[in-house]
C-alpha cells in the first residue's frame, strides 16, 4: 500500500513538472507590468529557497499575524550579511507563513537589475527599482512591498558594527506609504549578520570591479568557491506591530518633519527589537 501511495505521489509530481515545462515552452503563463512571474516564483525560486530557510538557517518566524491578509503594506527591515540573503528569506517567510501565501515585492538597488541573469530573475520574482513611483504603484495595488533602507551600507558593514543600523536615508519609503495610506510593518532579522563575517574590505579592487565593496571574511577568498558558502547560523525574523498611516491625509507625505519622525520611529523600533532578540538568543548557531 505504501509503495502504491509513493508511486502515485511521484506520478503526480512528474505530471505537474511536465505541465510546468510545457507552459514555459509554449509561453502559456502570465506576467504583470513589472515582469512578475508568479508561477516561476512559486514553482522554482521558492522551492529552492525553502530548504535553505527551513533546514539550513532553521528560521523562526514571529509576528506574521502583523502582515495583513489583504491590501497594501510596507515591510521595512534591517539589512546585513554581505549578500542579500536576508531579503530572500523574508520573501520566503511572508509567502509560506501568511494565510493567503502573499508575495513580497522588493524594492532593490539599481545594481541588481544591470547584472546579467540576476537582473532578469529579480524582475521575474516580482521585484523592482527602489524608487518612490514604483513603491507607491505597488502599494496602491494592494501588494506587500519590502524595503531595506540601509542598502549597501547595511549588507557591506564590517562585522564589528553588526546589528547597528545604518542611516535610513531621507524617508522616501515613508512618503510612499503615506501617499498610499498603508501601514508600515517594521521587520527585525537576527542571524544574517554572522553568515559572512566581514572582517575587511578590499576597497581598491572593489572600485576596479565597479561593486560597492569586496568582502574579506574568515573563509573568502582564502577557501576559493567554498568561501562563498554561508555559515549555518540560526535565524529569527520578527514582524513588528503595524504603524498606521491612514490617520494622515495623503498630502502629509509632503511634510518633511512628519516623514522624518515616522522614519525615525520605524528605525528605532527595528533597532530595539534587534537588541531584544539578541539578548534572548542563546547561540549564534543553535
Amino acid at each position: 500500500m505504501a509503495e502504491a501511495v509513493l508511486g502515485k505521489d511521484w506520478e503526480d509530481r512528474a505530471a505537474n513538472g511536465l505541465a510546468f515545462l510545457r507552459r514555459r515552452i509554449t509561453g502559456d503563463y502570465q506576467v504583470d507590468e513589472f515582469g512578475f512571474d508568479q508561477e516561476l516564483t512559486e514553482e522554482v525560486l521558492l522551492t529552492l529557497l525553502r530548504p535553505l530557510a527551513e533546514k539550513y538557517f532553521r528560521i523562526e518566524v514571529r509576528g506574521i499575524e502583523n502582515i495583513p491578509t489583504e491590501g497594501g503594506v510596507l515591510v521595512v527591515a534591517n539589512h546585513s550579511g554581505v549578500l542579500p540573503l536576508d531579503a530572500l528569506m523574508t520573501q520566503w517567510a511572508i509567502h509560506d507563513h501568511t494565510p493567503g501565501h502573499r508575495h513580497l515585492r522588493m524594492l532593490a538597488a539599481d545594481l541588481v537589475f544591470v547584472l546579467p541573469v540576476l537582473g532578469e530573475l529579480a524582475r521575474k520574482a516580482g521585484h523592482t527599482l527602489a524608487c518612490n513611483e514604483d513603491a507607491q504603484a505597488l502599494l496602491e495595488r494592494g501588494e506587500v512591498v519590502g524595503v531595506w533602507p540601509e542598502g549597501f551600507k547595511g549588507i557591506g558593514k564590517p562585522f564589528a558594527d553588526r546589528y547597528k543600523l545604518q542611516r535610513f536615508g531621507r524617508g522616501g519609503f515613508v512618503a510612499s506609504a503615506l501617499r498610499a495610506r498603508v501601514p508600515i510593518v517594521p521587520c527585525s532579522i537576527v542571524g544574517a549578520e554572522e553568515t559572512y563575517p566581514m572582517l575587511g574590505n578590499a576597497k581598491t579592487l572593489a572600485r576596479l570591479l565597479g561593486v560597492p565593496y569586496l568582502p574579506l571574511t574568515p573563509t573568502f577568498p582564502w577557501l576559493g568557491p567554498l568561501g562563498a558558502i554561508p555559515l549555518p547560523t540560526k535565524w529569527t525574523i520578527q514582524f513588528g506591530a503595524p504603524i498606521p498611516t491612514d490617520q494622515h491625509p495623503a498630502e502629509a507625505a509632503e511634510d518633511p518633519m512628519l516623514v522624518f519622525n515616522l522614519t525615525d520611529e520605524v528605525r528605532e523600533t527595528i533597532q530595539h527589537t534587534l537588541y531584544r532578540l539578541l539578548v534572548e538568543r542563546r547561540s549564534v548557531f543553535f
